[in-house]
């Protein structure tokens, strides 16, 4: 199971305990106890490296940031990556702007000669035939 990098954990004294769930009513139990020896502890919610006191008000400024701050790292078009004037999806680093894996890539029915030649080439001659004595 992956890590869980959003759940709800008990606080106090500042500091995170060990005490973490998917579920604020799983916690709610421990809470009460923690509670009884030391008045301080709460329960939050802990998302994108941040304490927060409910998943809503994470998810807000969540939205609040997007919507301030827009992400200049997501292009505006999916499918062309690369800005205008830039090079197309084919290009390449280095001396050839080819894909090098293009050298490999045979068709299908070239694939099948190929075989069927080196089946050819392989296969065992055919045996001589045995001429009965009254025919030599």
């Amino acid at each position: 199971m992956p890590p869980r990098h959003a759940f709800w954990t008990i606080i106090y004294g500042n500091a995170p305990t060990s005490f973490r769930a998917a579920e604020r009513d799983e916690l709610l139990p421990t809470l009460k106890q923690l509670q009884s020896k030391h008045p301080d502890a709460v329960l939050m919610w802990f998302a994108r490296g941040r304490l927060w006191t409910s998943p809503e008000e994470a998810r807000e400024a969540l939205f609040r940031q997007r919507a301030t701050r827009p992400d200049e790292r997501r292009p505006a078009n999916r499918r062309e990556r690369r800005g205008p004037g830039e090079p197309g999806r084919d290009w390449r680093p280095g001396g050839q702007h080819r894909d090098p894996r293009d050298r490999f890539k045979v068709p299908r029915d070239v694939r099948r000669k190929r075989f069927a030649a080196r089946v050819r080439r392989t296969a065992l001659p055919p045996k001589p035939s045995h001429k009965k004595k009254d025919d030599e």
